[in-house]
């Protein structure tokens, strides 16, 4: 499922022009040698009875294919109808990001990320972007804390070209030192235009204090003493290790046939480890445990200071995913330059709005393997912050007792059609497609995945609040004018009830 969640992953991409960008994505739990010891909630498992409901006829999508080949590599392609086909998105999504990396070598992988596209030993740098520029093609790349994914958006007579190059650039990267030297002066340009991102840099820091101690707490662009370290054989070291062929995924959609992908991929990806080491029982070895602490970085010369709250979420596969993805609607978002506020159907953009209390807020929903991020963002001028935050943490209270059947139902409409949104286009459902088989080990129908969000009433809202934010610990990361900010015990006397 393509999941309305904050987006945080870094991401690289070839065509006439390198951009980039972030998002946030995950990789697929463990199965425990018993599945009957799983949770028959989880979203490993079929939800119960799926009913056909209301939806029906607006869930009618063309039927996800799915192989695995003997190496372990699995296939998901999705064929657009005949009247669409006419472009197609390829990609490998892979279980390996900066979660994965040792402090010493953290921002390895988004390192790579820049490398992949620089020779092979079939093809120049210079060949490889004029063969994707000949083609009319996109070739692209991202890197999370938990995954990463390379993919083509090409034409339909060029899908065997994309699998091809896909192939010859995780197989066969030369890394010259000349392109590592400069690419290491690329990363740390990168890094500064990343300090001036000030969203980045909150979501980096509540990432380090909400997981203080632990791999999951690391950057993705690593620190710069590393970047100016990084050798040719940490790259051929991560790759070695990570890009294991169990833990890949190859996704397809629109002007794709099944069997044809299946081939290709069968002939050309043969190179790859075969190490049946998953990703999960990396994670095993090194959990991520959230802590309650918080950053602060005060900068009056920012106008405007910017902050986070954060508490422990959930797991991919938890059932309490969803109560909280309809938590997280439920909240909503708002910001000034958009005008809408009191008639907004989140009660804290409405009281946010009419009191003139933010320049922004929002609720975030950040899963991983193991464990989550839930919380709010926001900014505001710093006369604000005190009343801004007594008014957010009065809602997240209030969520543990007084929700209303209207406020559940509206937030479960707006995450379903948010859902659907998210899948316009091959790329997002190569992506969607990719992401599932990562995380969840299948494929979730949306008939089965509504089902389960129609399943969220006011009551589980309550109960999952009270078990998610009532007496429990915080996260916090905040820069900027923020001497107006209430001290960390304040924010931590506010989780429990009045």
């Amino acid at each position: 499922m393509a999941w309305p969640y904050r987006l945080c992953r870094r991401f690289k991409s070839l065509s006439s022009t390198i951009r980039s960008q972030r998002f946030s994505v995950s990789t697929h739990p463990k199965l425990p040698e018993d599945s009957s010891t799983i949770d028959p909630r989880s979203l490993l498992h079929s939800a119960p009875d799926p009913k056909p409901s209301d939806h029906s006829p607006f869930l009618l999508f063309p039927k996800t294919h799915i192989s695995t080949l003997p190496n372990g590599i699995r296939i998901a392609t999705q064929t657009s109808p005949p009247h669409a086909q006419t472009t197609a998105t390829v990609g490998v999504w892979i279980d390996a990001g900066s979660r994965f990396e040792t402090p010493e070598t953290n921002g390895t992988a988004h390192f790579l990320e820049h490398m992949i596209f620089k020779g092979t030993r079939r093809r120049t740098a210079r060949g490889l972007e004029e063969e994707i520029e000949d083609m009319g093609a996109r070739l692209n790349a991202y890197t999370s804390r938990e995954q990463t994914t390379f993919y083509a958006n090409v034409l339909r007579e060029d899908v065997p070209v994309a699998v091809d190059i896909l192939a010859d650039i995780l197989q066969n990267s030369t890394f010259s030192e000349q392109a590592i030297r400069r690419e290491r002066d690329v990363i740390l340009r990168e890094m500064e235009e990343v300090q001036g991102q000030t969203e980045e840099v909150i979501f980096d820091h509540l990432h380090s204090v909400a997981f203080r101690d632990s791999l999951l707490g690391n950057t993705i662009l690593g620190p710069p003493e590393n970047i100016r370290s990084i050798s040719r054989n940490n790259l051929y070291q991560y790759i070695s290790t990570h890009y294991t062929s169990p833990r890949m995924v190859v996704s397809a959609s629109g002007a794709v046939e099944h069997d044809e992908i299946v081939s290709l991929v069968e002939r050309l990806f043969k190179d790859f480890s075969m190490d049946p080491t998953s990703a999960a029982e990396l994670v095993d070895r090194s959990p991520a445990i959230f802590t309650g602490s918080e950053v602060r970085l005060e900068n009056n010369d920012m106008p405007i200071a910017h902050w986070a709250i954060a508490f422990k979420g959930s797991a991919w596969a938890d059932p309490n995913s969803i109560p909280i993805m309809v938590i997280q609607s439920l909240l909503g978002s708002w910001c000034r330059s958009i005008g809408v506020g009191n008639c907004s159907g989140s009660q804290l953009a409405r009281r946010v709005s009419t009191l003139g209390l933010a320049e922004s807020i929002m609720a975030f929903n950040t899963n991983y393997c193991d464990t989550g991020l839930f919380g709010i963002y926001a900014t505001a001028t710093p006369d604000c912050l005190g009343d801004l935050s007594c008014v957010i943490m009065e809602e997240l209270r209030r969520l543990a007792c007084q929700v209303s059947d209207a406020e559940v139902i509206r937030a479960r409409n707006q995450l379903k059609s948010a859902l659907l949104l998210h899948i316009d286009g091959t790329s997002a459902v190569a992506e969607n497609n990719g992401r599932q088989l990562l995380t969840y080990g299948r494929i979730v129908q949306f008939q089965e995945y509504f089902t389960r969000i129609d399943a969220v009433d006011a009551a589980t809202i309550k109960e999952m609040a009270r078990d998610m934010l009532i007496g429990k610990d915080v996260a916090i990361a905040a820069m900027g004018p923020i001497h107006q900010l209430p001290p960390y015990e304040w924010f931590r006397s506010q989780t429990y009830m009045k």
